[in-house]
């Protein structure tokens, strides 16, 4: 707009006057003139004409010539950069886009510019208003005199009409042009009249009288064979589709639909045949191909606007579409001579059917389209499949360079003149492959099968068809080595076939009915089976067709019903060994890659992609755990590992390249392939961590630490974990922090150490930065938003295999004094700086001394609720000592005889924790104070204190129940113990009748009826030698040989607190500790001689078990602190399989374990108890188990914690007997069971503090409210009627190797 002349001026006037005066009754209507700018601003959304206003019109023109390429580029930036993120959306890219330009230079320069320019306009239309009023009436009367002439005035509200009023098209002026369009006038005439017609409004030319009859002129032009004559006909059809709104265009579209369809219909007119070919340089070719792209142009654009019109128009125009596809010429004759259909040049300009795909986006046009095509153009998809079939007939019958040829012109930029009539048909498989695979996504467009072929005594039906597209992918070549041009797409039958199953795949309804079945997944490995049967049904297939297959299974592992469906098939409860399901044949070839045991591919440059889409696979499927249970014979951990190796040797093995030399490049792809080859591999041993037994199989290949080291790098790069994780890295450090070879590989990573920067910087420095910009009050909650991340990461962290091999045995820094800029690096400095302020300098090195100190409490608090944890740090750094200390120092003196505490949030959460770390009970054995105050004149009605007793309110009055020996189901089953002739039956009916017990009076199992019952049965059963899992060991020791043995501080802290509440329960009386203390050095003295000599830099395998025991402070409290009744039985329980499960120090360092288990420090308990549970929570309680993963937490770390501690803290006294009798009298399968019934219980508090992000602070600190052992015992019953063979069989497995 650098120049703006008179004529613009005079242009923008009329353009201005034309908006006025069609919105002059709004505007006229309005109370104010802010009222009737509103009513401007908002026309757009108001006013159904908008966009046919020439000033709208010339402003949009305006734009686009201005900002038009600019528009384009940042569009084009937006796409790469959300292709590159993963990211999409439609809205997104506008509004992107939008702010960017409303941002640039450009924009503001257009503004300014268009700004200047309408300010001169108006005010020139305000001076010379007048005179436009005298010329407007001047006109009005012209226009009245004319009538005779029958001027056609234009009806339509919007007045499209030209850039100023003056000019009306007539219809004695269309007359002229139909006259002038007539074949007989000459060449020049009829050019005129097209230019005439193309130069006036297309809204006037579609509302005259006469447009009937101009419709059939038009169509007699579009045959005429003079070119540049046919070009002016679409010139004008593609101005109406431009500038008219839909029902005008839908007019043009269908009167060209119909025009094509005629023209293909008639014998006159010289279409090409299959056997010549189309030689796009033929003039006849040329036009039609105009025609055709012009409808396509069309078909594409339409369904962005169709829905702001009635559906007729959209109708109208469907139907149109669809006739002219399904026109058939007659088949009597040769294939070769056929006549080309419509379809066929459809292909040409949209071979990867577009159009289709836009209208079965939307419901609106989609269910037209499918209602269609079901009731009358149903032969449109019978060709479409019909073209599939043969194309596979084609592939099984030629070679492959012929087919390969088909597809080469295919997405190739360059520019081609002729198309024979193979690779016409290839395109036209293209597109009905395309149009078949986006009418499968749709539940009514897969309605449409079965297909009835001609030729053909079966019908196509859904499975047919994706058995055909399965089967095209090996059959049908491959573009060479995978590697088409960057600027090209990959038009290959393998690769189009493929994206059409990735999109099928992900559309669960569908891929439910489609692909999951047994059928198409042997389809899909049917090769596999060849190629490791070492024979080659399918030549063609090739690495590239392996690769694709493999990405279609690793699609169907990914999802629950598919991964079923690998695993099992579809006959979940088939036994027979003669049909492997997909999972094993899977698990064999990718080891049989692994191991090169394949010679075909030897040598192959993709041999290495092959294998690494097949074990990502198998990926998919050990990643779980009721996959991982199928796959363990074929011991992957172990071939991915030795390829590991091999490549980690090969990859420094690489020479290093030398300047200058030819090499260079060479060098460097091929050190590039290894190196991704081997990360590729690290990546997979990795996924094992996601499963306890998982997590074994990966420490037993002795590369944890390169996986974890591998993990932490990609965590310090903000990657991914995986392509098919859902989630992040929280379930696998979860998973490897609970043991302590993956807590010191996390700690040896730099992992630890870059948490606890992370933690430091947000909790010590970031908030500073922020609070510059943006001032926050004091933080409600104790644990600020932006730490909570760093402290639900530190929690999932700090389990007790891992705080021992961390802290065990290491003392405090304490130093003298402490750099501000001193940043803790391990959990050591935590404890020291945040949670164990003893000194001055500490706190004074604090910024937040008050908000980092309750962050180290809190952390405390949650840590604490793993009993050893609480034991070790009580024992080696005084944690109580130091609380007690602290309230002491937290003491105001109100009077001389007076001194009261000062509450703030450092002392109520001492006092907090001071409680719950002094206390032992379940949820109605001990009270916890609140750590919020109420309102009220006593905010903090709960006493502190300063020294220990603690005050009397924190503990709940319990009464001991009353030993209940009387009653008759107790007498039955006492009685079945003095039978002499024990059979088989005979466990089986002490076991009913204790099932009874449970379910009608579970209050009688408990005191001396206790006792009694597990006595007699374990007494009785160990007599069965069938029974003994474990051997008998000789021991004779007496109270004397042991007296002088030194127990671990842990140890004696444990006494001390089980005698605590024993005493607090009324089981154990004065004295306890001493009896307590010989019955644990027994127990150490007893295992030692079963133990192995283990060498390990661990903490935990030096010496004896780490933690305290709880299953023996438990037997002492149920035995009521009877010493020898306790040995006695402790000596025959350990010889059944129930003792590896229950107690723990069982099987530390136990020489029946195999050796690579002991070396990994790994109690069965987690990679066997846990992995069930976690198995099972899976198929039980699914919500759960998608809530833990939401949580970035795994169920295995609670239930060992829960499991480690015999429930302590967690269950009331009886519930903890409960579990522990059940477990021996049912089997240690139960241990499993009972932790699904706990979740099951805890379903809704699980998933209610998934949403606030706090599920490991609330299954950690609280007690299970509610839960009853006896209430799920009919549960836990089908639990094993349905996981018993399985479950059981595995905890038998501990001994030996688990593949």
């Amino acid at each position: 707009m650098a120049y703006f002349s008179s004529e613009d001026e005079a242009m923008l006037q009329a353009m201005l006057r034309q908006l006025f005066q069609s919105v002059k009754e709004k505007i006229a209507g309005a109370p104010s003139l802010e009222c009737a700018e509103k009513i401007l601003l908002r026309l757009e959304e108001t006013d159904e004409n908008f966009h046919n206003y020439e000033f709208v019109k010339y402003l949009r023109q305006h734009i686009c010539n201005t900002l038009g390429s600019m528009i384009e580029e940042e569009m084009e930036k937006c796409i790469s950069d959300q292709n590159q993120s993963e990211e999409s959306g439609y809205d997104t890219l506008v509004q992107h886009v939008t702010r960017r330009i409303h941002d640039s230079k450009e924009y503001k320069e257009i503004m300014h510019s268009l700004n200047n320019v309408m300010m001169v306009v108006v005010e020139s239309m305000i001076n010379k208003f007048e005179e436009d009023e005298i010329r407007s009436q001047e006109r009005q009367k012209r226009i009245q005199k004319e009538k005779s002439s029958s001027y056609c005035t234009d009806n339509c509200s919007d007045s499209d009409s030209s850039f100023n009023q003056s000019y009306k098209f007539c219809q004695g002026k269309l007359q002229l042009i139909l006259d002038q369009l007539d074949p007989g006038q000459p060449k020049e005439v009829r050019y005129d009249a097209l230019q005439t017609l193309c130069s006036a409004p297309p809204s006037d030319v579609l509302n005259c009288e006469n447009w009937t009859t101009l419709c059939e002129k038009l169509t007699l032009c579009l045959s005429d064979p003079d070119p540049v004559f046919s070009d002016r006909i679409l010139k004008f059809y593609a101005q109406t589709f431009t500038l008219s709104p839909l029902y005008m265009t839908k007019e043009i579209y269908t009167n060209l639909a119909k025009y094509l369809e005629l023209y293909f219909l008639s014998r006159e007119n010289h279409i090409p045949t299959l056997s010549t070919g189309v030689d796009i340089t033929n003039q006849n070719v040329i036009c039609l191909l105009k025609k055709v792209r012009l409808l396509n142009e069309y078909q594409k654009e339409a369904p962005s606007f169709w829905i702001r019109h009635p559906e007729k128009y959209m109708e109208e125009i469907v139907e149109s579409t669809l006739s002219l596809l399904s026109v058939k010429h007659d088949q009597s004759h040769l294939v070769s001579q056929k006549i080309l259909d419509p379809i066929y040049f459809f292909a040409l300009v949209d071979t990867k059917a577009v159009w289709f795909k836009k209208w079965m986006h939307a419901y609106y046009s989609r269910d037209v389209v499918l209602r269609l095509l079901e009731k009358k153009y149903k032969s449109l998809i019978t060709t479409a499949v019909q073209q599939c079939v043969q194309y596979l007939e084609l592939c099984e019958t030629m070679k492959t360079d012929e087919i390969l040829e088909h597809s080469k012109h295919c997405g190739n930029k360059q520019k081609i003149v002729y198309y024979s009539g193979q690779e016409l048909q290839y395109i036209y498989f293209i597109h009905s492959l395309c149009i078949l695979g986006r009418l499968l996504i749709y539940k009514q467009g897969r309605k449409l099968f079965p297909i009835k072929l001609k030729d053909k005594k079966d019908s196509v039906s859904l499975t047919d068809l994706l058995v055909l597209f399965t089967q095209l992918i090996y059959y049908s070549p491959s573009c060479p080595k995978m590697t088409s041009s960057p600027h090209s797409e990959n038009y290959s039958p393998a690769s189009m076939v493929t994206e059409v199953l990735r999109i099928l795949c992900d559309q669960k309804e569908c891929a439910i009915e489609c692909l999951y079945n047994n059928t198409v997944v042997e389809t899909l490995l049917q090769p596999v089976h060849n190629l490791m049967k070492g024979t080659e049904t399918a030549p063609n297939c090739s690495e590239t067709a392996l690769i694709h297959i493999a990405d279609i299974l690793a699609r169907i592992a990914s999802v629950e019903e598919g991964l079923i469906l690998l695993l099992y098939g579809e006959n979940m409860n088939c036994s027979e060994e003669e049909s492997l399901t997909g999972a094993h044949i899977i698990a064999q070839f990718s080891k049989k890659l692994l191991d090169e045991d394949i010679s075909i591919f030897s040598g192959s440059e993709l041999l290495p992609v092959v294998k690494g889409a097949f074990i990502s696979v198998c990926r998919q499927i050990y990643g779980t755990c009721e996959g991982l249970q199928v796959l363990l014979p074929y011991s992957l951990h172990e071939s991915i590992a030795k390829a590991w190796k091999k490549t980690s040797l090969m990859s420094e093995r690489v020479p290093t390249p030398v300047q200058g030399s030819d090499s260079v490049s060479s060098v460097s792809q091929e050190s590039q392939n290894i190196m991704a080859w081997e990360e590729n591999l690290l990546d997979d041993l990795l996924n094992f961590a996601a499963t306890p037994k998982g997590l074994l199989l990966l420490q037993r290949t002795g590369s944890i630490n390169e996986c974890v080291t591998f993990m932490f790098n990609r965590y310090a790069k903000n990657l991914q974990i995986s392509r098919q994780k859902k989630f992040g890295y929280g379930v696998l450090v979860t998973q490897v922090a609970s043991t302590a070879a993956g807590a010191v590989a996390l700690q040896n990573s730099g992992f630890i150490s870059a948490l606890i920067t992370e933690l430091w910087s947000t909790l010590e420095c970031g908030r500073d930065d922020v609070r510059v910009t943006h001032p926050r009050s004091t933080p409600v909650d104790p644990i600020d938003r932006s730490c909570q991340k760093s402290f639900l990461a530190l929690v999932n962290l700090l389990s007790y295999p891992a705080v021992y091999e961390l802290v065990g045995n290491q003392e405090l820094p304490n130093k003298v004094e402490y750099s501000l800029r001193e940043v803790p690096t391990c959990v050591i400095d935590i404890i020291d700086r945040l949670i164990i302020l003893n000194s001055e300098a500490k706190i004074r090195s604090l910024f937040n001394y008050e908000q980092s100190h309750i962050f180290g409490l809190r952390l405390l608090s949650v840590v604490c609720c793993d009993l050893d944890t609480l034991l070790l740090l009580e024992a080696q750094y005084q944690v109580s000592r130091m609380l007690l200390h602290a309230q002491e120092e937290n003491i105001l003196e109100i009077s001389e005889n007076h001194r009261g505490f000062i509450i703030d949030g450092l002392s109520v959460e001492r006092n907090h924790i001071l409680v719950r770390i002094n206390l032992v009970g379940g949820s109605s054995e001990r009270i916890l104070p609140p750590r919020i105050l109420e309102k009220g004149d006593d905010p903090y009605p709960w006493p502190m204190f300063s020294s220990y007793p603690l005050p009397p309110c924190y503990l709940p009055e319990v009464t001991r129940n009353a030993d209940i020996k009387q009653d008759s189901d107790l007498g039955k089953l006492l009685l079945l113990f003095k039978m002499s002739d024990k059979q088989t039956k005979w466990i089986e009916n002490c076991q009913k009748q204790f099932c009874k017990m449970m379910k009608a009076k579970p209050d009688v199992i408990s005191g001396s009826a206790l006792v009694e019952l597990l006595e007699n049965f374990v007494l009785h059963l160990t007599e069965n030698p069938s029974e003994c899992y474990f051997p008998s060991v000789e021991y004779t020791a007496t109270d004397a040989n042991v007296k002088n043995e030194s127990l671990s501080s842990v140890q004696q802290l444990g006494i001390i607190m089980t005698v605590r509440y024993g005493k607090f329960l009324n089981l154990l009386k004065d004295g306890a500790e001493n009896d307590l203390a010989l019955v644990l050095k027994h127990c150490e003295r007893f295992l030692k001689q079963q133990q192995a000599s283990v060498k390990s830099s661990l903490l935990c395998l030096q010496g004896n078990y780490a933690g305290h025991d709880w299953f023996v402070s438990s037997l002492f409290m149920i035995m009521l602190g009877d010493k020898e009744k306790t040995l006695q039985f402790l000596q025959q329980f350990s010889k059944l399989l129930t003792s590896a499960f229950l107690w723990l120090p069982r099987l530390h360092i136990s020489k029946y374990l195999p050796i690579d288990t002991i070396e990994s420090g790994i109690h069965p308990i987690y990679f066997c108890s846990t992995h069930y549970v976690e198995m099972l929570l899976k198929a039980e309680v699914p919500l759960v188990c998608s809530a833990f993963h939401m949580s970035g937490f795994a169920p295995s770390q609670i239930c060992l914690q829960w499991i480690n501690q015999c429930f302590w803290n967690y269950l009331d006294w009886i519930e903890i007997c409960h579990y522990i009798a059940t477990c021996i009298f049912l089997g240690p399968d139960y241990q499993v069971y009972i932790c699904i019934a706990i979740f099951k219980h805890l379903q809704q508090d699980i998933l209610q503090h998934t949403q606030t992000q706090d599920l490991q602070i609330f299954l950690k600190e609280e007690a299970l409210h509610g839960f009853r052992v006896s209430d799920y015992f009919e549960y836990m019953e089908n639990l094993e009627q349905n996981y018993r063979p399985v479950v059981l069989r595995n905890m038998r497995n501990i001994k030996v190797q688990s593949t």
